[in-house]
């Protein structure tokens, strides 16, 4: 549900369990990955903040990780992180009392006019007895442009937030037949005064310098200035497809018709947004050949777990309790046999042969054992590895020739649409992130999309919502029936502007872009995986191990001093430990890779002078990386010049200064910040 007229609504928040799977009674968000913030201290002592224990949970546990969280919502996390810093304590509270106290007048002036408010006490939420006129009270409030929730046939519920003024309070008493009398928001609050807080919050000057809106923009500036975004420098971390979201794209969720939808507004309310998403869906089909797809999935690991237990599901339909196996290879990324336990599923890890492909003799050897059991196979295509495995089929036909499904997981489909689709060359489900291949920003970790695509045989099992029931017949996997709705028009418009050939011709460049990347890199950072042809898809790893080996140069080393070439670094040691995996997207143009790759090379050469013992391990140009502009002003005692440091590759390039020197990533470990009370405030 998409929308409501005015500032009161229904507070409801909706999560069930997946029913009849074991252990399926975790939500798919419901455990705690987070992200920890640790105060660590650069190279040159000064403060700094670095998210602490960095490796993911679930690449390191795998099968036994209790969460399968990968994208978390961190833009909206932003978002309401300035929220507070703009209003800071005092504005919250006011904020607060003003919500309360509109809930608190409205609940007076309905008992004074003889309704029953079923409780005494509550925050922003009245709830209102009057047998048998609940959907009359409702009714007269929608044509008062106002939604209220209708309970059940006895009982409304009103939800007050900031944005609710006296006019709206009038109008809801006017539902309800009563006339309002003075303002409502002027009386006593209904919350407890044992629970008033008394502690102070939010003390840090993060939350009490910025009052004026001049001030918050240059905070928001200078904030934005310490990234290395794709405003500034092609950001090429391999599997993550890190792409261009175009401001046309972007703009529509700035409207308020898409960005003031509630989730559960009445259906006549919301026929456009419900359109796009109609659009989207079908599209969707289109380009992955599969027969029904659901939007409701709010990440890729969430789209994971709502399409393994739509495969366990499917299974129990069939009266196939036993099969609960997933078969996974070792090559998967982590979330993939997280996500397999978290449906209830048992994983089987099968090998993968030296060049990166799944080994054949091991999956059929592992279907032979797991034969009665089997549940599914998960797999990454183009793998995870970046090169496309020839034995696709096969691997699948031996799945389903075992009474298998095959779930292909769409991290990598910004090398297959308008090449291939996953629904057509063996896949019965794949979750597809929208926050990669289609365009929805990815930086930072979110905000997420995932739906999925499912052959004819799953649809039955796809995630439905007791608030719009024509969804599928399964459990919500998320709180929203169409999850992220207000950022799906970002996609759509992607789609929408691209169109079919557009859509194929950035698969195409994508592709094109990364095997020219891996062919001039090669002589320099041997590429560690191709495919049968000698090519890669939309992504190559280059292997820094022996380098390591022979001159102590780590891909830390590498990753830092990009910086101060201005790039990003590409993803570190995922899959294999001691390499860089690149991914350029087709969003970069020639000229960008070409200075992406010069900058490479510099750095070989720079490697080179280390292992020849020109610069010491310890004291060199990638050891030293990232360069500020402050560490340029002090003493200096290195081997290598500042000019070196700071523009290796002299001034044609836009200079990018790093806001920090290197971090110490163990010092920011071991003193994370918390706002938790000590454990002995428990023990009572």
């Amino acid at each position: 549900m998409l929308r409501h007229h005015s500032a009161l609504r229904c507070a409801d928040g909706l999560r069930w369990p997946a029913r009849g799977i074991p252990g399926s009674e975790r939500c798919a968000h419901a455990e705690s990955p987070g992200s920890l913030v640790g105060v660590s201290v650069d190279a040159d002592g000064a403060p700094a903040y670095r998210l602490a224990l960095q490796t993911r949970e679930q690449h390191i546990r795998r099968e036994k990780a209790t969460s399968n969280i990968c994208t978390a919502q961190v833009l909206l996390a932003v978002l309401a992180a300035m929220y507070a810093s703009y209003h800071g304590a005092e504005g919250l509270t006011g904020i607060a009392r003003r919500v309360a106290s509109h809930a608190s007048g409205l609940a007076a002036q309905l008992r004074g006019g003889g309704v029953e408010v079923v409780h005494d006490e509550f925050f922003d939420t009245v709830l209102a007895r009057v047998p048998d006129r609940a959907a009359e009270v409702v009714a007269a409030a929608h044509e008062r442009s106002v939604n209220l929730h209708l309970v059940d046939t006895d009982h409304v519920s009103i939800s007050c937030d900031e944005a609710t003024t006296d006019a709206h309070v009038a109008s809801v008493l006017a539902a309800f037949g009563i006339a309002a009398e003075g303002s409502p928001g002027d009386g006593p609050l209904s919350i407890p005064k044992e629970l008033g807080r008394t502690s102070e919050f939010l003390q840090h000057e993060a939350f009490t310098k910025y009052r004026t809106e001049t001030a918050m923009m240059r905070y928001l500036r200078r904030l934005s200035d310490k990234d290395l975004a794709l405003d500034r420098t092609m950001i090429p971390l391999g599997s993550c497809t890190m792409k261009l979201n175009a401001a046309a794209e972007m703009e529509a969720i700035t409207w308020p018709e898409f960005a003031g939808l509630h989730p559960f507004a009445p259906a006549d309310q919301t026929e456009g947004i419900r359109a796009l998403i109609s659009d989207l869906e079908r599209w969707l089909c289109a380009v992955t050949g599969y027969d029904a797809v659901t939007l409701q999935p709010n990440a890729g690991s969430q789209g994971e777990y709502a399409g393994l237990l739509a495969i366990r599901h499917y299974h129990l339909s069939r009266g196939d309790d036993h099969r609960d196996t997933c078969l996974i290879p070792s090559s998967a990324h982590g979330t993939n046999a997280a996500s397999a336990v978290m449906a209830g599923m048992r994983v089987e890890v099968v090998a993968c042969r030296p060049n990166g492909d799944v080994d054949l003799d091991d999956l059929r050897a592992k279907i032979a054992d797991h034969a009665e059991r089997l549940a599914a196979i998960m797999i990454t295509y183009p793998s995870t590895h970046g090169v496309y495995e020839h034995e696709i089929e096969d691997i699948c036909g031996a799945v389903h020739d075992a009474g298998g499904q095959v779930y292909i997981d769409g991290a990598n489909l910004n090398a297959l649409v308008g090449l291939a689709r996953p629904g057509k060359f063996g896949g019965d489900v794949s979750h597809l992130n929208l926050h990669k291949t289609f365009c929805i920003p990815h930086g930072g970790g979110g905000p997420g999309v995932g739906p999925i695509g499912v052959r004819s045989h799953l649809t039955p099992f796809l995630p439905g919502h007791p608030a719009v029931p024509e969804l599928g017949g399964g459990g919500p996997v998320s709180a929203a029936p169409y999850g992220s709705a207000s950022i799906l028009p970002i996609t759509w418009a992607y789609i929408k502007l691209m169109g079919a050939r557009g859509l194929r011709q950035a698969s195409l460049t994508a592709i094109a872009s990364a095997n020219y990347i891996a062919r001039r890199l090669d002589e320099y950072f041997p590429v560690l995986y191709t495919g049968a042809n000698g090519m890669v898809a939309h992504e190559c790893i280059l292997d820094l191990r022996q380098l390591t080996k022979d001159t102590g140069v780590t891909v830390d080393d590498v990753a830092k001093r990009l910086a101060d070439y201005g790039f990003h670094a590409p993803t570190m040691s995922f899959p294999v430990a001691g390499t860089l995996m690149v991914e350029p997207t087709e969003s970069e143009d020639l000229s960008e890779i070409d200075e992406f790759i010069d900058a490479m090379v510099s750095i070989r050469g720079e490697i080179d002078r280390v292992g020849a013992g020109e610069w010491a391990v310890d004291d060199n140009p990638l050891r030293g990386a990232p360069h500020t502009a402050e560490c340029l002003v002090g003493e200096w005692d290195h081997p290598y010049s500042r000019e070196i440091a700071v523009y290796p590759l002299g001034k044609g390039r836009a200079k990018v200064w790093p806001a920090v020197r290197r971090i110490d990533g163990a010092h920011g470990d071991r003193n994370l910040v918390c706002s938790c009370p000590p454990l002995e405030a428990y023990s009572s």
